[in-house]
Order: C-alpha cells, then structure tokens, then sequence
C-alpha cells in the first residue's frame, strides 16, 4: 500500500514539472496585458455644475397694505398676465382710521365754504361789483378744495373697503399676475399681513412666478476651462433627475468676475436651452454641462492612463518578444478618459498596460 503511494505522489510530480517545461518553452507571449490603438472620435470638454432656472423670475409683492382675505391660485397654475392672484383687505391701525376720517370730514368743511364763497362772488360779479380776475380766483379755489375732498374720500373708501370706482378705472386690492407664466411658490396664505412695496421697505413677497417656456443652466466652470470658452458653444447638460436623457443647449454668457469656494476660483456661466426631448424641466432641477471646446473624429485614440511622462516628453511601453520597450508619441486632444495619438503609433497596434502599483 506503502509503495502504492509513493509512486502516485512520484508520477504526480513528474506531471507536474513535464507540464511547466512544456508551458515555458511553448509560449512567448510576453506576460503583461496589451491595448490596441483604435480610431475613433474625441473631444475637449469644460465641465460645470449648476442648476436648471427660468431666464427671469418675478417676484410679486403688493402696494396695499393690509390682510390675505383670498388666495385665487395653486402653486403650478399657468396664469395669464393681470389674472387676479390675491384679495387683500385693508387692516388700518385705528390711528390711520380715525386721521383718514377726519381728513375727509375736514376737506368736506373746506369744500362747502368755497362753495358759498363762488355762490356770493358769483351774484356780485354778475352785478359788476368785482373783476373778472378776483371771480377767477374763487372758481380756482372751489376747484382746489372739491379735489381736496375728492382725495380724502377715495382715501378714505380705500382704507374701509379696500376698493374705489373711478371716472377711468376701478381701483381696489387685488393683486393680479405682472406676466403671463407659472406660479412657482407662495409666500403668504390666508390671514397673513402684508407689508406693502413703497420707496422705503421691500414689501412682503407674495409669490414668484416665472415663464417657464425659457429655461437657462446656471452653473459655474473651473478657471482652468473658462479660458477655453467662448459664446455660442455648444453643450450637453446631464439632468440629474431625469437619468441618461441628455438635453442640448448654447453658452451664452461667462461672468467676467470670479467667486471663490473654498480653494476653488469658479467662474459663473449661463446656457440657454435649445431642446427638451420631450421632458418636462422643473426649476431647481441639479444639472452638469458638458461644454465642447474642441472635437476630432475618425482619429486614432488611446487610454490615457497608458502614457508615461518624462522630461517633458511623452511615452507608451510596446512589447518586443518579452520585453516591453519605451517608445515616444506626440498627443493632441484628451478628453480625461482617452487622448488623440498624432504619431508614433498605428492603428490596432499593442501598447503595454502595466498593472497599477499596490499602496502599501
């Protein structure tokens, strides 16, 4: 039994070492893995990263002071200009109510006795006991105090009932849509106060609306590229919500002042958006545009990562029987993935892949 496997073990080995004599003398294949060079197409890109925004968005406010009686919209709806958006009804504190009425009770008083005034003068100047001039005077006076009065009842009306009729128009709160397009948020509901808009304060927003057919990519480029760019430029922007569907759009404008984040210099740019493949872009949506700078097809193309640089020349590794032998090779455009091979090799031909070095 002994001897049995002994000689078992004894043919195993000679097996073995019959197989790597024939293994090393039949393959001369040198033991490193090999690229082809191939043709193909390549581009210089500008990487930016921003958001999907409408060309201009309004932001509507009110020049009434007061309450939210009404909200006449949801969010989303598609208004048309001057389609009524908020009711607002005055809220005066009773220090406002109490000077406006009395505003107008006093320009009431005032008004009465130019009108005496004009029925006297009238009688006496129709007797030609005053000139023409002193009669006009008292008109212009009569005049002066009906619109006094005009105006503190208008005020007045507006303050109580938050609406006025005029010989030309109706006045009242209601705050309609400035453009035609979407409400894209609301600010203030029913019940909430509203500070108005006048030359001093902001005013409160009430909402923001915005055309949505003109959409723009605001983003911002590394100062690296934006040397590179330059209106119109075409460029592909990547959608982060909508997956691989790419949308097409133009630059159309580089900021000419720089921002900092962090060690980073960025400079901001805008693309309009030319075509939407059926999609439906939502403002606020997180984009990357591809700007392309330079492109050459039917060219021939190889991993970048395959070149070694020294003495500021370039070089790749081709094999020679089982040695791998440096050989110098001019570049042209890289698209940070693969680079343009100008000369120094040919199609389909073999360039070492050395495996990457193991960080210890």
């Amino acid at each position: 039994m002994k001897k049995i496997v002994l000689f078992s073990f004894l043919g195993l080995l000679a097996a073995g070492a019959l197989y790597m004599l024939l293994a090393g003398n039949g393959n001369n294949a040198p033991a490193f893995k090999l690229v082809a060079v191939q043709r193909g197409d390549i581009a210089e890109k500008a990487l930016a990263v921003g958001t999907i925004e409408p060309e201009q968005e309004i932001k509507v406010k009110s020049t009434i002071s007061g309450i939210v009686a009404e909200v006449m919209f949801k969010v989303g709806d598609q208004l048309k200009e001057g389609q009524p958006l908020f009711k607002v009804s005055p809220n005066p504190t009773p220090l406002e109510y109490v000077e406006a009425r009395r505003s107008m009770e006093m320009a009431e008083v005032g008004r009465g006795k130019a009108a005496n005034d004009r029925s006297r003068l009238l009688q006496l100047f129709k007797d030609d006991l005053i000139s023409k001039s002193d009669m006009e005077a008292c008109e212009a006076q009569w005049r002066e105090a009906a619109l006094k009065f005009d105006v503190a009842r208008d005020r007045f009306e507006l303050l109580e009932k938050g609406r006025i009729q005029m010989a030309t128009r109706s006045i009242d709160s209601i705050v309609k849509a400035p453009i035609a397009g979407i409400v894209l948020s609301q600010a203030v509901f029913q019940g909430d106060p509203v500070v108005p808009l006048t030359n001093f304060q902001p005013g409160t927003e009430l909402c923001s609306m915005a055309d949505m057919g003109r959409l723009l990519f605001k983003g911002t480029v590394d100062e690296i590229d934006v040397g590179k760019l330059e209106p119109p430029m075409k460029a592909a922007i990547q959608v982060g919500a909508l997956g691989d569907t790419r949308v097409e759009g133009v630059l159309e404008r580089i900021y000419p002042k720089a921002k900092k984040e962090g060690n980073a210099t960025l400079f901001d740019i805008e693309i309009a958006i030319t075509r939407v493949p059926g999609l439906t872009l939502r403002a606020g949506y997180s984009a990357t545009a591809e700007v392309k700078i330079q492109e050459r097809r039917d060219t021939l193309i190889l991993p970048e990562r395959l070149l070694l640089f020294e003495n500021g020349k370039k070089y790749v590794e081709v094999p020679k029987g089982k040695e791998a032998v440096r050989r110098e090779v001019r570049t042209g455009l890289s698209d940070g993935l693969n680079v343009e091979i100008l000369s120094g090799l040919k199609e389909k031909e073999q360039v070492v892949e050395r495996p990457p070095r193991e960080i210890e």
